[in-house]
């Protein structure tokens, strides 16, 4: 029922009167200008008035005057001043505070068309119960069991104890944008939406209207807040003005007023502590304002909060602090607090966590703490101290605090708003969860506290669909929350509830022929599933052990099954109950027999996807199904029987009779007949008005004479023909007679409502190109931008039921059984759920007619009562069906949760695939079995055979039935051979190809391969690694600057090489010669015996100077001293604002270790520049990871016999090098497939970039020519000016001609274009000659009869002037083309500008496609790197280091693990007591720096004195001693020459290493002389070798000439054997040939005894027990850079060989 407050009135004073007389009937027009429901508009408030205003009414006239001056400069002032100019006294008018308005006055009614005899209250509303939580702010708390919200058009008041509901309509209409309280209670305030809409202020709790605020915003509020001390109310409107209006509330006036923002504002409020600041926030804003006192009044000055280096966000919770400073939240769970218009710091938990997993909603100071409200389902209290006085402490801006406590309501939970009220002295918070719920919440935190309750559950979101029982009071929704729930709208209740894994997209209760009971009901979801959930009452049920039956209602799930691939969209039953109908997304509709168990008929295909599903009426002789698909296509199938379909591979109905529709749009045909009915009539009515004119005239008496025609005035051409390109979706439909149905579209073709027909033909090929009209349409009044969404018939058939796409519902009642114009021009309309998102989504009546319901977008679901008295209501009671017997011991439904799971044709497709298969493999395994079996059969024959004796054995021979028989098969045999090898050259190139590719990665690749060491006297062994070459690459690579920090240093390389060298001449030393190791030996014992002798002299020289030198620097150092203590004691005397540097350091390092580590797996972890990875860098590390891994080996190979031992902790950095590079490979491999996406991404963007620019050019050059269109306008218009003023000079004054001559002047004549085409001159005068006469005789027939009979302007009339006649003329044609270029440039001008528009407008799509891809950019590496988190790292960790134990175990899972080194975690463990310490220790150390700096002033003043008076006794002293005053640290200094010694001793320092130097030279070259000899030796041996070769190749090439002589003539061909063989050799010789020039080469280069042979054979290496020698790359040679080998001894055991 409608709440009717407010019945009395007050009145208490003359303004009393004054805003029931003036403002109510004001508002009220404002209010329903453009509302359709509220055509009856508001009735005046009553005028009450006592005595006293009698006296006054001359005075509110003055008044009434005084207000309409304010509000005409309030409309053109945005900003309203409190402080006019100075006007002569007038008495300004003030509304009484006991005034009230009539609610009975105000509240809107419902729409009916006028005489139509529909009773307005045919519908009342009776509950509601749905909730609106997905808007930001829906909860008000008046008291402790008061709480109100929005539902649709009206604002719920719920009685928390009773559970009882009272309403309040909007008034205009047009919805509800915002409710806010009063800071006492006593009143709040209603927002609405609309046209101009009201902001209502109503009192507490009796609910009477108390002040209309009007002309606050166009279209709607979305925020309101009172002042503290409530005398003030902010708003804020939203798009398209975004008004924020400040206003004096009580009196119903407009204090200040300004533009918010250019975007959406969320919430305005005022500064609890300062009333002159407010704060609003936004879409990526937040702005601070100021009611500002300037020279010209009171203005709102506001200032916009810049974000700076934080990343912009929206703000949709904030609160003021008392100091003016504001804290709001970000979308990333952070809090920023504001000072000054920016941001001082970012708050956020330990380890740079947000504070909330999700964006902060709301924010709320209460009594000294700051509560913050997430989505995430949080609510944290915050120390408001701490928070207040933050700032920041490094470059992140970023600082860590955690709250001091902390509450989670619920899993999946998303906190929008919470309000408090006291209830008996205790705080208590109720929360609004945008997932569906109301939850009572206790934030005392003490040992009492009470656990989160959730008081009341709904549907979250849009509500997809509703049905009613069809047997009593029940009914039942789904939403895509994934939850179905059971509603009794009798006792006004929730019964059950049950939440699926996927949301529900439609559902229908099952009618009485499937399930008497009515406890039946299908429903689809969006994953394509059907389930049938069965209804029933738990106290029906056997009570089983361990079982209550104390519930309402329960469901239970009877049966799942997935017809469909996407979103079932449809559902019916056949009226006779036995198929069901199922549509979808997916384009196919679904049958299936209705039994016990549905079990799977078949299914069509469809031309568009599901929108709706209906059966024939009973009155149909046949059963047909009507498909509605959303893309303009109609379908009409029979009902499929099952019995009719075989066994098939497929469910799939292919043979059903389908006859469709395609709909065409008729819309703009019907509009243009419209246009030209009304023409037609238009121009009736003037000739019929015209003719009554003429007979009224006569019977005057009066004589009529025949006026010239008018000339016809130009009409508008007709509007053409428009189709829409994509057709319009149908909405909805329902049949009317068998064949015959109606439609309502949306998009263009809205506004009718289409009857159409199934044609007789059938196309079933060519359907999608049909274009079918419909033979009947009706206008639906208002519906061309509000098209109809369902419709419903009550049961008797004499209501239709509209549910429109603004919320509207309508009802027609039905006199005829068929639809006609007449029978809908008659309506009812009442606006129920939200005006912009409240679409209605369901509408179904009650079995019986007495309620309907209706379900909407905005998540409200209403019940109405049809015309019936609430006394009957009292006495009705809905019954919940009895449950099946033996329900209880059935096992639970096997339910389908996985949404990928397989649909039942694909199932069915996968099954006869399996069978097939199947088949195939029993027959294979059957032909094996029988070639077995033969197979047998032969063998023990040859078997018995072989047992015979050997004269009576068969030979194989004759085993063969017929010899040709085989040769035949022989010959086949080896053609097919043959055609096979040429089938498969192909792949035979390839895989010898392949296997030069495995040879030359695996095999040709290998630098070292491992060779195995083993002890002599142990088991011991150690192998080397199998060392594969580093690539060109990697060498390449190796000279970049980069390198150098991650590759090891190559005298690692050299290092190795000299220990080679030096144990291979050790080796030939020992081989060659002992006499010249004995020589060697002498030489060593002379070199040491010479560097004796040099040493001691050397010495015996050092020892000299030391001990001269001593003995001055003992008397230099002691003056130095004391000099350098006196410099370092004034240079360290501390200045006043002196800071102890190591104070300044330890802060530094305490800075720099507080332990912030930032994990990359964290949420709000941002990816530097630096580290951000592509392929490239990623290819660099693993290039670096190579040649580390190579350097290791080759050193490890290097001291293979020194570090045996340490082969194991090599092989673990191997294993954890090798796991490293599985990692990194597996973010080169992702960082590929992320490379083609990221390039084009930021091509899109240059291009935009470059498409922006281009575009800037292009207006700057249409600016430039629209600007010389103007200028050339203008100089015509001059010129225009200037032909009129010459004629007026040529007519002279009198001139009795004039009007006629002015009329040639401008009369209006049409001029053929000129041609451009060149013709020959008689013929181009012929034609200008026909031109002329035919424009003149144009010109005569329009201009007949519009001049009086006495002239014709075409011949210059008696009596005037020929001159001035022809001037005219002339004058006329020169107007014309003045005319004529006018229109061109206009035209030009029109066409420019059109350009200028349409490229702004593309400008401005480009930038933002612009903004659009660069934060697609930023979200792609975001992506990446999170991409990058999500691979595995391996850390390879020994039990002692895992201190992750659950129950004093190691887990299985180690997944909320982190791996930290247990030295940085002790140390940061340690810092917390050493900064405890440090803060102690620094008390004390500047406790005692104090004391001891006032004990160092005193000693130091003692000190002056005391060196004073030294310095005089000192002075005394040497005029005693030397009678003057003597430099005593000069003459201590005088020393010996000591730079001189030094450089002797240097001297001979050089002369003996250049000695010794000579001597190692000398050594080389006798090494050198012996190698060479050796070299020269085994070289000779190479020659001889090379010899032989040379004969056997002659040899061998003598023995192949007479083999060619021998062979046969059959043989004379070439063969692919010889071919391949000569191949063979031919690559052999070559070889050898190539081997010869190589040692040709190497003898060559031996033969050369130069200085560049020194630094040859410094190159030597050893490889596999031999020597290379490789040459310089400097050398002049062709010689090829290889390695020539020199015999060595071989290896020794591991005891005695080199490494």
């Amino acid at each position: 029922m409608e709440a009717a407050p407010g019945k009395e009135d007050v009145p208490s004073s003359p303004g009393e009167q004054e805003g029931a007389d003036e403002k109510p009937a004001e508002g009220a027009q404002a209010d329903h200008s453009g509302v359709q429901e509220s055509k009856t508009s508001l009735p005046k408030e009553s005028l009450i008035a006592e005595e006293e205003e009698e006296e006054l009414e001359q005075v509110e006239s003055d008044v009434d005057q005084i207000h309409a001056e304010e509000d005409v400069e309030e409309q053109h002032d945005p900003e309203v001043r409190s402080e006019p100019e100075k006007r002569p006294e007038k008495v300004e008018k003030k509304i009484s505070e006991t005034f009230y308005y009539k609610y009975e006055d105000l509240y809107s009614r419902p729409f009916v068309t006028e005489d139509s005899g529909i009773p307005i209250n045919l519908l009342t509303l009776e509950h509601s119960f749905g909730y609106d939580c997905m808007r930001t702010v829906n909860l008000l708390m008046m008291d402790s069991q008061t709480l109100l919200y929005i539902a649709g058009n009206h604002v719920v008041l719920l009685d928390l104890k009773t559970k009882s509901q009272s309403y309040l309509r909007s008034s205009s209409g047009g919805g509800i944008g915002v409710i806010t309280a009063h800071p006492t209670k006593q009143y709040f305030a209603v927002g609405e939406k609309g046209k101009k809409p009201n902001l209502i202020i109503y009192e507490y709790p009796s609910l009477r209207p108390y002040r209309i605020l009007r002309g606050g915003t166009e279209e709607a509020y979305v925020s309101a807040d009172f002042n503290h001390s409530g005398t003030l109310l902010a708003s804020v409107g939203s798009n398209p003005d975004y008004m924020l209006t400040i206003w004096d509330w009580k009196q119903e006036k407009i204090v200040l007023r300004s533009k918010a923002f250019s975007q959406d504002v969320y919430k305005v409020t005022f500064s609890p502590d300062n009333e002159e600041q407010l704060t609003t926030s936004g879409t990526g804003h937040i702005k601070f304002w100021k009611m500002a006192l300037t020279f010209t009044g009171l203005k709102l000055q506001g200032a916009l909060g810049r974000f700076g280096k934080t990343a912009v966000t929206d703000v949709i919770g904030y609160v003021e602090l008392p100091d003016g400073k504001v804290i709001s939240g970000a979308e990333w769970g952070n809090l920023l607090l504001w000072e000054g218009g920016l941001i001082k710091v970012e708050l956020c938990r330990a380890g740079h966590k947000p504070c909330h997993s999700g964006p902060v909603s709301q924010l709320i100071l209460d009594e000294g703490e700051l509560v913050t409200v997430g989505k995430d389902g949080f609510v944290r209290v915050w120390d408001i101290e701490t928070v207040d006085a933050a700032d920041t402490v490094d470059e992140t801006g970023l600082l860590e605090m955690e709250p001091m406590n902390e509450l989670l309501v619920g899993k999946n939970v998303s906190l929008s708003f919470m309000a408090k009220v006291h209830d008996h002295g205790q705080p208590i918070w109720y929360a609004q969860d945008a997932n569906g719920a109301l939850w009572k919440l206790d934030l005392t935190f003490s040992n009492i506290t009470r656990d989160p309750e959730c008081l009341y559950t709904f549907h979250s979101g849009k509500i997809e669909a509703v049905s009613v029982s069809p047997v009593t009071y029940l009914m039942a929704t789904t939403a895509l929350d994934r939850s179905v729930r059971i509603y009794d709208f009798i006792s006004k209740s929730q019964l059950s509830e049950i939440k699926f894994k996927q949301g529900g997209t439609a559902l229908t209760w099952a009618p009485r022929v499937v399930n008497p009971k009515g406890g039946l009901i299908a429903v689809g979801f969006e994953d394509g599933v059907v389930r049938i959930i069965e209804v029933y009452d738990p106290k029906g049920l056997a009570i089983v052990a361990g079982r209550t039956n104390t519930g309402k209602a329960e469901m239970n799930l009877k049966q799942a099954f997935k017809p469909h691939t996407t979103a079932v969209t449809a559902l019916a039953y056949e009226r006779n109950g036995d198929v069901l109908a199922t549509g979808s997304k997916d384009k196919t509709v679904f049958f299936f027999a209705v039994e016990d168990k549905y079990e799977p008929i078949g299914f069509i295909c469809v031309p568009g996807p599901v929108q709706a599903l209906q059966w024939s009426p009973p009155s149909h002789v046949k059963s047909t199904l009507l498909v509605l698909c959303e893309n303009g296509f109609v379908l009409q199938v029979p009902a499929p029987h099952p019995e009719e379909e075989g066994p098939m591979s497929t469910y799939q109905i292919k043979n059903l009779p389908t006859q469709y529709f395609h709909f065409y749009s008729i819309k703009s045909r019907i509009k243009l007949e419209e246009e030209i009915a009304r023409r037609e009539k238009k121009k009736q009515e003037k000739e019929k008005a015209k003719l009554e004119w003429i007979k009224q005239q006569q019977e005057m008496g009066k004589q009529v004479e025949e006026e010239p025609e008018e000339e016809p005035e130009e009409e508008e051409p007709l509007p053409p023909l428009y189709i829409p390109e994509e057709p319009s979706p149908i909405l909805c439909g329902f049949y009317s007679t068998p064949g015959k149905f109606w439609l309502s579209l949306g998009g263009y073709d809205s506004g009718f409502l289409y009857h159409c027909v199934f044609s007789s033909d059938e196309y079933h090929d060519n359907f999608e190109n049909r274009q079918d009209e419909p033979f009947e349409v009706i206008h639906m009044e208002d519906t061309d931008d509000n098209p109809i969404h369902q419709i419903s018939f009550c049961t008797s058939k004499l209501l239709m039921f509209c549910g429109m796409q603004n919320g509207a519902l309508r009802v027609y009642p039905l006199r005829e059984k068929d639809l006609s114009a007449n029978t809908l021009k008659e309506y009812w309309s009442f606006s129920v759920h939200d005006n912009d998102y409240g679409q209605i989504q369901g509408i179904c009546s009650s079995y019986d007619d007495r309620f309907l319901i209706t379900c909407g977008g905005d998540g409200n679901i209403f019940a109405f009562n049809i015309l019936s008295p609430e006394d009957v209501h009292k006495e009705l009671k809905a019954k919940i069906p009895s449950p099946r017997s033996g329900l209880e011991k059935e096992k639970a439904a096997e339910d389908i949760e996985d949404p990928n799971a397989y649909s039942i044709e694909k199932a069915k497709q996968k099954k006869e695939y399996e069978q097939i298969m199947k088949k195939a493999e029993d027959k294979k395994s059957k032909k094996r079995e029988e070639l077995s079996a033969l197979r047998h059969e032969f063998l023990s024959l040859l078997q018995k055979n072989q047992e015979l004796p050997k004269h009576m054995q068969l030979h194989r021979e004759q085993y063969e039935m017929d010899h040709r028989i085989f040769e035949e098969l022989d010959r086949q045999i080896a053609q097919r051979i043959q055609l096979m090898q040429k089938e498969m050259a192909w792949e035979q190139e390839k895989h010898l190809t392949g296997l030069q590719k495995l040879q030359n990665r695996f095999r040709d690749s290998l630098e070292f391969d491992a060779v195995i060491v083993h002890a002599i006297q142990s088991n011991h062994k150690i192998s080397t690694y199998r060392l594969l070459a580093i690539s060109e690459k990697c060498y390449q690579d190796k000279q970049r600057s980069t390198w150098k920090k991650t590759v090891l240093k190559q005298e690692w390389k050299e290092t190795e090489q000299r220990k080679i060298l030096s144990k291979t001449e050790h080796m030939q030393r020992t081989t060659a010669a002992r006499v010249v190791e004995g020589e060697s030996e002498a030489e060593k014992l002379k070199k040491s015996e010479v560097r004796t002798v040099t040493t001691r002299l050397i010495a015996n020289q050092r020892e000299q100077i030391k001990r001269i030198v001593e003995k001055s620097d003992k008397v230099r150092a002691k003056i130095m001293k004391r000099k350098e203590e006196w410099e370092e004691l004034y240079k360290n005397k501390p200045t006043d604002d002196y800071e102890n540097p190591k104070d300044a350091q330890d802060i530094e390092e305490a800075q720099e270790n507080m332990g912030d580590y930032k994990l990359k797996t964290a949420a709000d972890y941002r990816v530097p520049e630096h580290k951000r990875m592509n392929a490239e860098k990623k290819m660099m590390q693993l290039a670096s990871l190579e040649v580390l891994i190579n350097a290791l080996v080759i050193n490890f190979d290097a001291e293979l016999r020194f570090l045996r031992h340490m082969k194991l902790k090599l092989d673990v950095q191997m294993k954890c090098a090798d796991l490293c590079h599985i990692t990194w490979f597996e973010e080169l491999l992702l960082l590929k497939n992320f490379e083609k996406h990221e390039d084009l991404l930021q091509g899109r963007v240059n291009t935009l970039l470059s498409e922006q620019k281009a575009m800037q050019q292009k207006l700057n050059s249409y600016l430039a020519q629209m600007k010389d269109r103007k200028y050339e306008i203008a100089k015509l218009q001059d010129c225009e000016e200037s032909l009129y003023a010459t004629f007026q000079a040529s007519l002279g004054e009198n001139n009795k001609f004039a009007r006629f001559l002015t009329k040639v002047l401008k009369k209006k004549i049409k001029r053929t274009k000129k041609k451009e085409v060149k013709r020959e001159a008689d013929k181009e005068d012929e034609s200008e000659e026909e031109s002329d006469e035919e424009s003149s005789l144009e010109s005569d027939e329009e201009d007949s009869g519009s001049e009086d009979e006495v002239f014709d302007d075409s011949v210059c009339p008696k009596s005037c002037d020929e001159a001035l006649f022809q001037n005219t003329v002339q004058l006329r044609e020169k107007r014309l083309d003045i005319e004529d270029a006018l229109t061109e440039q206009k035209k030009v001008a029109d066409n420019l500008r059109k350009e200028y528009d349409a490229l702004a407008k593309k400008a401005k799509a480009v930038e933002a496609s612009l903004d659009t891809a660069e934060g697609e950019l930023e979200a792609f590496q975001r992506e990446k790197q999170q991409r990058l988190n999500e691979l595995h790292v391996v850390v390879p960790l020994k039990l002692h280091q895992v201190e992750y134990l659950v129950n004093g175990g190691i887990p299985s899972d180690f997944s909320q693990a982190l791996v930290f080194t247990n030295q940085s975690l002790e140390y940061l463990q340690k810092r917390i007591v050493d900064l405890q310490n440090e803060n102690i220790m620094q008390r004390e150390i500047f406790k005692k720096a104090r004391q001891q700096h006032k004990q160092l002033v005193q000693d130091k003043k003692e000190m002056e004195t005391k060196i004073q008076r030294l310095e005089e006794k000192c002075n005394q002293l040497m005029m005693t001693k030397f009678g003057r005053l003597v430099d005593l640290e000069a003459l201590q200094a005088h020393s010996v020459n000591t730079r001189l010694e030094e450089l002797k001793v240097q001297m001979m320092e050089k002369e003996y290493v250049h000695s010794q130097e000579l001597k190692e030279w000398e050594e080389k070259i006798l090494d050198l002389q012996q190698q060479l000899m050796m070299l020269t030796k085994e070289n000779t041996s190479k020659l001889q070798q090379l010899n032989q070769f040379c004969l056997e190749k002659q040899q061998l090439e003598t023995k192949l000439d007479s083999l060619k002589n021998d062979l046969g003539a059959e043989f004379q061909g070439p063969r692919s054997t010889d071919t391949m063989e000569k191949d063979r050799l031919q690559s052999v010789f070559n070889c050898m040939a190539y081997e010869t020039a190589l040692l040709e080469e190497e003898i060559t280069l031996l033969s050369r005894k130069d200085v560049r042979l020194r630094e040859e054979l410094a190159l030597l290496s050893r490889k596999n027990g031999y020597l290379f020698l490789q040459p310089s790359p400097s050398q002049d040679s062709e010689t090829p850079t290889e390695t020539f080998p020199i015999s060595t001894p071989e290896r020794i055991s591991s005891g005695q060989s080199a490494p």
